[in-house]
């Protein structure tokens, strides 16, 4: 495993973000991840996308990804430039799609009200460590199950599987 540490400034969101507001559902019959990307948190941010170029971490409260099951929405953020999504709770498959196609997602209690837009961040997905590198503090995340580090080391579940089942 060797994409285990993550650094990225904070964008900080709130509670209950559906996944309407990640990725507006006029914008589902878009098919390139890139394309979707150019539309990431519209509903929420019209101006998350600039924000997102540089790579960002999402800091958020409970219940993120809630809402319709598309997986458009990690697929998204993820080509936007969100490196992680760290939130008190996810709602379950946006937790799983975002697995699938290799986006880091941590539940991590106690965070939202800890992290300022901004901040630098520092993630040891491995030991589920977050570390505030502006404000000082870390925190620790539920630690992902050696299984789910892989599929997410592996870009995602296709990629893992194919490694798996050793497809080129």
């Amino acid at each position: 495993m060797n994409n285990m540490e993550i650094r990225g400034k904070a964008v900080t969101v709130g509670d209950d973000i559906n996944t309407d507001l990640i990725i507006p559902g006029k914008y589902l019959t878009l098919l390139s991840p890139e394309e979707l990307a150019k539309h990431a948190m519209e509903g929420l941010d019209p101006d998350f996308v600039r924000k997102a170029r540089d790579g960002v971490i999402i800091v958020a409260g409970k219940n993120f990804g809630c809402g319709s099951s598309r997986e458009q929405a990690p697929i998204a953020l993820k080509y936007a430039g969100v490196r992680c999504v760290l939130a008190e709770s996810f709602a379950r498959i946006f937790y799983r799609n975002a697995i699938n196609i290799g986006l880091p997602v941590l539940e991590c209690p106690g965070i939202l009200g800890n992290v300022d837009f901004e901040d630098q961040l520092f993630v040891d997905l491995a030991e589920g460590k977050v570390m505030n590198l502006s404000r000082g503090g870390s925190f620790q995340a539920l630690k992902l199950p050696r299984f789910i580090l892989e599929i997410i080391n592996d870009g995602g579940l296709i990629e893992n599987l194919k490694k798996r089942l050793k497809v080129e």
